[in-house]
């Protein structure tokens, strides 16, 4: 499962201390300390349900005591009306942790709602659908489990565990050849074994990048479908190939059909619609 040692925890810490400051000051004026209740998790939109697991940690981090009684699983299709979980424990931890679960919760379930369509519509084509690195800063690694859970693949997590040489590189290193001998020269002295990605722009850069081959994969840029498919022909299962660039719900089977290995898309993370989640006290 995607995971960086900590950073999660160091994301829930933070945001504990945005939300909460010096004290929950409306929760620690009206409730005891020794009041014990419970609270559930309540789906008022259909979609794909995403962050249990987040949910879960951000519990224990807060307060190691609560209980939580799992229902319904990450990557389920929930309706109104579902309850995935049920929460014992301090009322006073359940107060404070409801804002933060529900930031996560909300946002992770809507990209994996949005990954889902998006993986839906390119069924049976072979194409597998790939994030991005436009994610909302801090929530990359929650962010990008919820594209897993919604049936897309990952992408690169950062600019660590891949090489990705896209127009800006390639131009100012001076060309296709350029970019591709230095990033094999570059990999060599540090003893790297990162996949190389490429950005082209024509079927002439194409060319070039096969002429070298130095590259594992070709990113078909604000192609057209019409070029896309030129493109897949000229390359021929010889590298792998993305498209990327403007594609939507409406377009992604067209450039599917060409015979593209992946399709990047930055929707599914930098515009998406949180689903709707309450959690609410249980009488």
């Amino acid at each position: 499962m995607l995971s960086i040692e900590g950073l999660n925890d160091r994301l829930f810490d933070l945001s504990f201390a945005e939300d909460i400051g010096d004290g929950d000051h409306t929760t620690l004026c009206c409730i005891p300390a020794d009041a014990v209740g419970q609270s559930r998790l309540l789906i008022k939109e259909e979609g794909i349900l995403a962050g249990v697991r987040a949910a879960k940690e951000i519990f224990r981090r807060f307060d190691p005591e609560l209980q939580v009684e799992e229902h319904i699983p990450d990557g389920a299709r929930v309706k109104p009306g579902d309850v995935p979980f049920i929460v014992t424990g301090r009322v006073r931890s359940l107060l404070q942790t409801e804002r933060l679960m529900l930031n996560v919760m909300q946002r992770m379930s809507g990209i994996a709602t949005t990954t889902r369509r998006y993986a839906d519509r390119i069924a049976g084509t072979g194409a597998r659908v790939l994030d991005t690195r436009k994610t909302t800063p801090g929530m990359r690694m929650l962010e990008k489990e919820a594209v897993r859970i919604g049936g897309g693949t990952n992408h690169r997590i950062g600019l660590f565990d891949m090489i990705l040489l896209k127009d800006n590189h390639v131009d100012f290193c001076g060309g296709i050849d350029n970019a591709l001998n230095r990033c094999a020269e570059y990999q060599r002295e540090r003893g790297l074994d990162l996949r190389v990605e490429i950005e082209c722009r024509s079927l002439d850069e194409i060319r070039q990048v096969l002429e070298n081959g130095k590259a594992h994969r070709i990113m078909l840029d604000n192609f057209s479908v019409e070029r896309t498919r030129e493109a897949v022909e000229l390359i021929g299962h010889r590298m792998e190939t993305e498209s990327s660039g403007g594609i939507t719900l409406d377009t992604i089977r067209d450039y599917a059909l060409c015979g593209v290995d992946f399709i990047s898309v930055g929707a599914l993370t930098h515009s998406v619609k949180s689903l709707d989640i309450s959690f609410k006290s249980v009488k």
